[in-house]
């Protein structure tokens, strides 16, 4: 699905570490710093978790030119970003964090800053939309004319998604739905008395949806879920019980995955108890804080990616690949399927390699096969291996009916990929133990499995590759 977000990106930085004593200087904790996380917030989070379900995502934003938009660049590689002229400083929130629990949080750079620009190019983004996400942060980009008619036309097309900011814009009129918290709805509502939650919520989304002109307010209210306003009824749309230690990213995964289903033809209290679902699952596994962040240096003192730098350019290319595969699985997902994947690098097609893929497929209603690239076949295998490339690789396994798809990756190991399709099963072949397979873990955290298959010893690509030798 081609989902364009449009909104203000921050730098999230974590810092965690521990405490086991107090400062000489004061009465303060001394924290020894583990580990250093950076990963994009605001828009740039909205985005990073759509193209983490398997979405075709473009980022419509306004990004700086400093050395934390550098780190931006690395944090959004499997986005297509399309940017205006740089601005101010990158605003930038950096959370201290004791084992889970955040101390204390610095904000930089949050100023209000000049409205950005609007290029051809981010303009014809929203245009070609099937589905848009506005996560306005009030850094002024919802408020450029150009893009404010582009999803003023946008949203008579297809499902508009506002999730509003105080010192943001007002939603455009015909918004398929706005997603404010509580404290916003107040403060956008001004109610004139105190009342129960679910009443203030209530009362705040009948306000905001004759204010705003929108399909629909989804007043978010914390563990107790939501409130939707459709202007026929008020609905409380409970969340479901999940151990949270942080809610930061809560309201992006909700709006992200609200879009999604009003794309796919879900009506809207269906989508809203979906999406307040997948909202309690995110923060029950950890929140933004448990996404992979960006360690290091800037992207700026690394080598270039292939893809290159999209900001500011007219003819912007998507940074990272986005696989069929990908969205096959999510597709599944959302129809209730059961995704199973398994990797490998496949180099000589053989029969207990058939075999394995074949049991594999029988678990599941589609089979995403990850592929390592020939630059991974050869760090792990050596020279001359591969001796098939991986494009002809990939087209064997197609031809093979229980393969399904296949999602070829440059790293080492498949994790990126396996987080990416997120299988209901993770497969592999019977010399390995379900339990020690480094995999396991990522794919528990979701609630998946590792299974295994019946392994066939006689067969395989090293035997193979000597007796094929020996014919040469």
């Amino acid at each position: 699905m081609r989902v364009t977000v449009v909104g203000d990106v921050l730098l999230d930085v974590d810092i965690n570490g521990t405490a086991s004593r107090l400062s000489p200087d004061a009465p303060v904790p001394v924290v020894d710093v583990a580990e250093v996380r950076r990963r994009a917030g605001g828009a740039g989070l909205v985005a990073t978790l759509l193209a983490r379900d398997g979405h075709d995502v473009t980022l419509v934003t306004a990004l700086s030119d400093d050395d934390s938009a550098s780190y931006l660049d690395a944090a959004l590689a499997t986005v297509s970003v399309l940017a205006g002229a740089p601005l101010a400083a990158t605003p930038t929130k950096t959370r201290v964090r004791i084992g889970t629990h955040q101390m204390v949080r610095f904000d930089e750079g949050c100023a209000p800053v000049p409205t950005p620009d609007c290029t051809g190019a981010m303009a014809a983004a929203i245009e070609s939309a099937e589905v848009i996400v506005v996560a306005d942060y009030g850094r002024g980009i919802t408020s450029n004319a150009d893009v404010r008619a582009a999803l003023t036309a946008a949203a008579s097309r297809v499902p508009v998604v506002w999730d509003p900011h105080p010192s943001g814009s007002t939603p455009v009129e015909g918004a398929a739905a706005v997603t404010p918290n509580l404290a916003e709805a107040l403060a956008f509502a001004k109610p004139s008395g105190t009342h129960p939650l679910r009443k203030a919520a209530e009362e705040a989304g009948e306000v905001l949806l004759e204010q705003w002109n929108c399909g629909a307010v989804l007043v978010t209210i914390g563990e107790d879920g939501a409130v939707l306003v459709d202007g026929s009824s008020a609905e409380h749309v409970p969340a479901p019980p999940a151990r949270v230690e942080d809610p930061c990213g809560a309201g992006d995964r909700l709006a992200g995955s609200l879009a999604v289903y009003l794309s796919l033809g879900l009506d809207l209290p269906r989508a809203a108890a979906r999406a307040v679902a997948d909202a309690s699952e995110f923060l029950g596994n950890g929140g933004a804080a448990s996404l992979q962040g960006v360690g290091g240096k800037p992207a700026a003192d690394q080598p270039e990616s292939k893809a290159g730098s999209s900001r500011g350019a007219e003819n912007n290319a998507p940074r990272g690949n986005r696989h069929d595969g990908i969205q096959l699985a999510r597709r599944v997902r959302a129809a209730g399927g059961t995704v199973v994947a398994t990797g490998g690098c496949f180099d000589l097609l053989h029969a207990g390699h058939a075999r394995t893929l074949a049991a594999a497929r029988s678990m599941g209603d589609c089979l995403v096969v990850c592929l390592n690239s020939d630059d991974s076949v050869r760090r792990l295998k050596g020279d001359p291996r591969p001796i098939v490339s991986q494009e002809d690789r990939a087209e064997l396994l197609l031809t093979l009916q229980c393969v399904d798809a296949v999602v070829i990756f440059d790293e080492d190991t498949p994790e990126a990929s396996i987080e990416s399709i997120r299988p209901h099963l993770w497969v592999k072949g019977g010399d390995y133990q379900p339990g020690d397979l480094p995999e396991a873990r990522l794919v528990e955290s979701w609630g998946g499995k590792c299974v295994t298959v019946p392994f066939h010893p006689a067969r395989s690509t090293s035997g193979l590759a000597e007796a094929l030798a020996k014919v040469g």
